[in-house]
């Protein structure tokens, strides 16, 4: 007993002398940054943008089923819209609201603080401002064109933790000025982010193209509902956009892990056999006898290309699969694209707008650059665009379907943007699977989180736009 006593004494003095050390260092994680530069936050926007876009995990990003390119083999759910069981709308906010926007807003926010002295610094920082707001810009654009109205001004203001939701046309129409405000400030003479810009290496003339391209693509969103607006905005553009596959925005990710492709990601690291070409799309190339078959798949068991039933569960070793290209670790991921451009172009003189060419010049500029992207030949692309039901004069239906078709096929692997162009052409015709849960969704539903910590806001919202449902048209969908 008294040998404890004399223990537990002996203890009490060293509590006692350790409380007079200074133990505020054991708060400190010496691992962790304190101080970031706006270089390191801006390229980790980039990858974390490129990645959600790209991504087919079920978890974050399901436009590959909406859009109808992949079907699933043994968990279908997704494909039949089902968008709360992952709580999918939940985890696509929550990336592009904190992985995005945050570093983006940040990295501006510690360039502006800088001081610089000579002009060449002047001008590098005026050029690192515009290309993060240009990229700040496109990042709330697919925010807005998932969603419709959301947290706009008083989003990411760590004082405010249940903010208002704003109107979706004043955003989208704020995100317009601020793309142009960020042009102007581009500066191809200068330099701009160098080795931490992950597309373009800090070439600046490449952003006026990009951001330029943008501006075409973010203007016809809006032309059927405010055609004036589009078109001069559109005519603006035009001559500064994408001119060749040179001049693509493509983020290029490494072979080895944790900077590889997510597709590989999640199909071939993981192990997975989830996904398989959808019929929808594989069916629609072979009547077409396209020459992209052979980049974007593999043979089936019998010798040729076919899909899964969208919709279903299918057997994985039945059918086509993924490319092996495609399932590279360091296969690219494509942000935008000169076909693209070209595709928005031939829409843009079909509504008279005064961008140069006629509708069947740029719409056959845009087929032929998709073809050579994905390795075909000049000769491949004449060859294809001389079928009845490609020739632009002679493809069936009005031009909204020949060009939503072709730009449908083209963008394979984008699946968000094949969407918004779909919503806007209503072209291809996709029809809903008969298991489907809801119709082909036209915007995602609000996260759950929203309903739960931010009530008020979100009642409001949901009663803005007419009801928080997948059928609930945004503003510039008016077909």
């Amino acid at each position: 007993m008294n040998n404890f006593f004399k223990y537990a004494v002996v203890l009490l003095a060293v509590g006692v002398t350790a409380c007079h050390k200074d133990l505020s260092d054991l708060n400190t994680n010496p691992k962790a940054a304190t101080d970031v530069p706006a270089e390191p936050l801006f390229a980790n926007a980039q990858k974390n943008l490129a990645d959600i876009l790209t991504t087919p995990n079920v978890n974050n990003n399901i436009f590959e089923f909406i859009t109808q390119y992949w079907a699933a083999t043994t968990y279908p759910q997704e494909s039949r819209y089902d968008l709360g069981n992952r709580n999918i709308p939940q985890n696509w906010w929550t990336i592009l609201y904190r992985d995005v926007l945050r570093d983006l807003n940040e990295s501006i926010r510690l360039l502006n603080e800088q001081e610089p002295i000579t002009d060449i610094q002047i001008t590098t920082r005026q050029n690192k401002l515009a290309v993060a707001k240009v990229v700040r810009v496109h990042a709330w654009s697919v925010l807005v064109n998932t969603f419709g109205d959301i947290p706009y001004t008083e989003a990411l203001d760590i004082g405010v933790t249940t903010p208002k939701y704003d109107d979706q046309q004043t955003i989208y129409y704020a995100l317009l000025d601020s793309l142009d405000a960020a042009i102007a400030q581009l500066d191809d003479t200068g330099e701009s982010f160098g080795s931490s810009d992950l597309i373009y290496h800090g070439d600046v003339s490449q952003w006026v193209k990009f951001a330029n391209s943008l501006k075409l693509r973010l203007a016809m969103v809006i032309a059927d509902v405010d055609p004036g607006k589009a078109k001069g905005m559109v005519e603006e553009a035009a001559p500064h956009v994408f001119t060749s596959n040179a001049d693509n925005a493509v983020f290029n990710y490494l072979s080895a892990p944790p900077n590889t492709n997510p597709i590989w990601t999640n199909l071939v690291q993981s192990n997975r056999n989830d996904f398989v070409p959808a019929n929808t799309l594989v069916n629609q190339m072979n009547n077409l006898d396209d020459p992209r078959r052979e980049a974007f798949f593999t043979l089936d068991p019998n010798g040729k290309y076919s899909g899964g039933i969208y919709g279903a569960g299918n057997t994985f070793a039945n059918f086509s699969h993924v490319s092996e290209e495609i399932t590279a670790p360091d296969f690219p991921t494509v942000i935008m694209d000169y076909a693209e451009v070209e595709f928005l172009l031939a829409e843009a003189v079909e509504r008279g707008m005064a961008v140069g060419g006629t509708a069947a010049e740029h719409y056959n500029n845009a087929v032929s650059a998709s073809i050579e992207y994905w390795g075909g030949s000049p000769e491949d692309a004449d060859a294809y665009l001389s079928d009845p039901d490609v020739n632009y004069a002679s493809a069936p239906g009005p031009w909204q379907r020949k060009i939503g078709t072709q730009q449908w096929i083209a963008m394979y692997l984008r699946g968000f943007d094949a969407w918004v162009v779909w919503r806007r052409l209503d072209y291809p015709a996709l029809v809903k699977p008969p298991s489907a849960i809801t119709d082909i969704p036209l915007r995602y539903t609000y996260p759950s989180n929203e309903q739960n910590l931010n009530q008020a806001n979100y009642d409001a919202a949901s009663a803005a736009i007419g009801g928080d449902a997948v059928t609930t048209k945004l503003f510039w969908d008016i077909h």
